[in-house]
């Protein structure tokens, strides 16, 4: 690596904050998604087209080329951790005091968290957790007998069943899932926005707290799909292309091509599908789906009666047919051990039927419903992941 060196010139040197593009900036991005990358690559004004370069200098951004030989600006991994650092910190600051940073069990285990009471040393522990004065205590009740005998009980002999340990409490591992609506709907009141801070907000809390725990993301429209890390910034809702009172669709789910199917339906049958998948991979000790949603679902898949081929229907108004399908899945979830929490978003309160199927899903799951505006989304998320595994049964 090569250093320049010169005369210092008296200012003060850049934080990380000041270093990293303004809020306002972050906040063009998560609200627009591609079409701000694609609009940031267009500037024509010299001094805004100075400031992508120093961004593409400083490895915010990227430029890279595509199979057509066409320039497109990319979010690089050190602009999207700075985007996940940036949303939890915002989400810290609605947080309610006293929360826990760990995830409780009602067993004991290795953690910094000491209760009442002491238990002999077992391989693995860590020496930090040694309780050096019953050790002592009970190397010198071992001595007794040389002492007796008018032997020196110095240096006192350590053995293996002297040593004890505080007790701690416990912690586990988990493995989590967020399901991420991206239906048309999701567009009002900036909902989708509100889900993306969540993801990023999450990611940033994992890696700094919790680097035990694992967490993927799954949007879900009228299809389903995984999602990387470092794409979450840029999803969007899907637009609504289809105005009908009523649309009744079906099609062969391997011949469902996204260019040519209206993608602003709710398909949460095929979200938990996906969300199974990847815990069932898992070797996480726990294991947890977190919905985020704004309505009941208007997709699913169902095997056809004739020749057992799956086929995806999208149904509008919603039909008892896809709320059935997708809760025969979510039963296939709890069963497999997965615990859920949905967060239902319900600014629309001149609608607020469409809860009922949550109130459903929360009871055949045996899971946990929050109910709450899109901008207390966030900090409602979070509260649960760090305290609700001990008070709200997520985790036992």
């Amino acid at each position: 690596m090569k250093h320049t060196y010169g005369p210092y010139d008296g200012k003060p040197f850049l934080g990380p904050d000041e270093l990293f593009p303004s809020p306002q900036l972050v906040e063009f991005i998560l609200q627009y998604g591609e079409q701000a990358m694609d609009a940031l690559q267009n500037l024509e004004n010299p001094d805004e087209q100075d400031l992508i370069q120093q961004m593409i200098d400083a490895g915010l951004l990227e430029e890279v080329t595509d199979e057509h030989g066409n320039k497109q600006l990319k979010l690089t991994a050190r602009m999207v951790n700075g985007m996940q650092h940036q949303a939890l910190l915002q989400i810290f600051e609605s947080l309610k005091r006293g929360n826990r940073d760990g995830h409780s069990t009602d067993q004991s285990g290795k953690t910094s968290e000491r209760t009442e009471g002491s238990r002999p040393y077992t391989f693995g522990d860590p020496l930090s957790d040694i309780d050096l004065n019953a050790t002592l205590r009970n190397a010198l009740a071992n001595n007794t007998e040389a002492i007796a005998a008018g032997q020196s009980s110095l240096p006192l002999k350590l053995g293996m069943n002297d040593f004890v340990v505080h007790e701690t409490e416990g912690r586990t591992d988990c493995a989590t899932v967020v399901l991420i609506d991206l239906s048309g709907s999701m567009y009002r009141y900036g909902r989708f926005l509100q889900a993306k801070r969540v993801c990023l907000g999450l990611s940033e809390l994992i890696r700094q707290r919790f680097p035990q725990d694992t967490l993927d993301f799954v949007s879900f429209y009228s299809l389903a799909e995984r999602v990387h890390e470092k794409d979450v910034p840029l999803i969007m809702p899907k637009p609504v292309s289809i105005r009908d009172y009523q649309v009744r669709i079906r099609v062969p789910l391997d011949q469902a091509d996204p260019a040519q199917l209206p993608l602003h339906f709710t398909n949460l049958h095929l979200g938990l599908r996906e969300a199974r998948r990847i815990l069932r991979r898992s070797g996480a000790a726990n294991k947890q789906v977190f919905i985020i949603t704004d309505g009941q679902p208007t997709a699913h898949v169902e095997a056809s009666p004739e020749t057992g081929e799956e086929m995806l229907y999208l149904l509008y108004p919603p039909d008892e047919r896809t709320a059935t399908e997708t809760l025969k899945e979510a039963a296939m979830c709890a069963k497999a051990g997965i615990r859920f929490a949905s967060f239902a978003l319900i600014e629309d309160y001149w609608g607020m039927d469409w809860v009922d199927f949550i109130e459903r899903l929360t009871r055949l799951t045996r899971g946990t419903a929050f109910y709450c505006a899109s901008d207390d989304l966030s900090s409602t998320v979070v509260e649960s992941y760090l305290s609700g595994k001990k008070s709200k049964t997520f985790i036992s």
